[in-house]
């Protein structure tokens, strides 16, 4: 189960996308501004961090800096009909990919698989089978 979280303003477009991502197991968050992002990967840092492309476009540093799982993974978003706007080139090398949502949902579930399992591979993600067995007393 990976932690994602979504950042944007488009609550229907977001709302929709928690459900297909529930639906898989995964265990997403929904921010509406770059501050509230901040505020909860920092007190649960995600695995998949998706980004409204204008909010990176208009403050790409400030994307950047928000906390992330090791092995994470930075995605941007736009929505259909909606321009590309131009982001500056530290920001592009950082993303993984570039969606546009709801049109590109298959593709984020199985980017969130991807890194998911990657993470697990190299060792950066522990699973809940991986965990050791909570000790019992008996009083």
């Amino acid at each position: 189960m990976a932690k994602i979280l979504l950042v944007g303003q488009d609550e229907a477009l977001l709302e929709g996308l928690v459900q297909s991502l529930v639906s898989l197991g995964h265990s997403p968050d929904v921010a509406l501004s770059l501050a509230d992002a901040r505020e909860l990967a920092s007190r649960a840092q995600p695995l998949l961090t998706v980004v409204d492309r204008r909010f990176a476009a208009a403050s790409g540093a400030e994307v950047l800096g928000l906390p992330m799982a090791p092995g994470g993974a930075l995605v941007l978003y736009r929505t259909t009909g909606s321009m590309a706007l131009a982001l500056p080139p530290g920001l592009q090398r950082a993303v993984l990919a570039d969606l546009t949502l709801p049109l590109e949902r298959n593709r984020l579930a199985a980017l969130a698989q991807t890194v998911e399992e990657r993470a697990r591979a190299t060792g950066r993600m522990r699973s809940e089978r991986d965990e050791p067995p909570q000790e019992t007393r008996s009083p």
